[in-house]
């Protein structure tokens, strides 16, 4: 490496050997690094904290979770004049749904907030409807979204049926409130 290059840059004359050092220290620090432990983005270890936060939080509000990292990027690179009216709109519906089910999880009353996330994803299926229609989504993101979706809304609608049972009902064996028949 010539030296006055570095001193016509105003490197200086020491410029060769600072970089040899740094390149010495990143071999140094790389292969201690790559002999430890295996790094944090091991697949393996990606799918056994995805499974411990869907312990921790719920199915649910881990899989509208996945679907929100997809949906933001996505959402991204619709047109321009799209983007801000109708890509706008289905994130905040997206994230309403996940509010709803944060809050259903950490609450006792979890059916009203399960009602309103479910109410919601409606409105966001609606809304990834016409984006397709509107050709902002390809078949193939659409159907992604649906799936994702429709799963989404298994486990709600399984969330919510299990508090609709496990809280009595006002009604009798009779049919009505309060013993009155339906």
């Amino acid at each position: 490496m010539d030296v006055r290059l570095f001193d016509q840059w105003g490197f200086g004359g020491e410029a060769p050997k600072a970089i040899f050092l740094r390149r010495e220290a990143a071999r140094f620090f790389l292969g201690k690094r790559m002999q430890g432990p295996s790094p944090p983005d091991d697949p393996q270890k990606r799918k056994d904290t995805a499974s411990q936060r869907s312990r921790s939080t719920g199915p649910a509000l881990e899989a509208m979770y996945q679907f929100l990292l997809w949906l933001v990027p996505t959402l991204e690179k619709f047109p321009r004049s799209q983007k801000f009216l109708l890509g706008d709109r289905l994130q905040s519906q997206a994230l309403t749904v996940l509010d709803c089910l944060i809050t259903a999880t950490y609450s006792r009353e979890r059916s009203a907030h399960l009602r309103t996330a479910n109410l919601e994803l409606e409105k966001l299926r609606f809304g990834i409807r016409l984006a397709k229609d509107l050709r902002h989504l390809d078949f193939n993101r659409y159907e992604y979204a649906a799936r994702a979706m429709d799963d989404i809304g298994r486990m709600v609608g399984g969330w919510l049926k299990t508090q609709t049972n496990a809280t009595p009902n006002s009604t009798s064996p009779s049919g009505g409130p309060n013993g009155t028949p339906a």
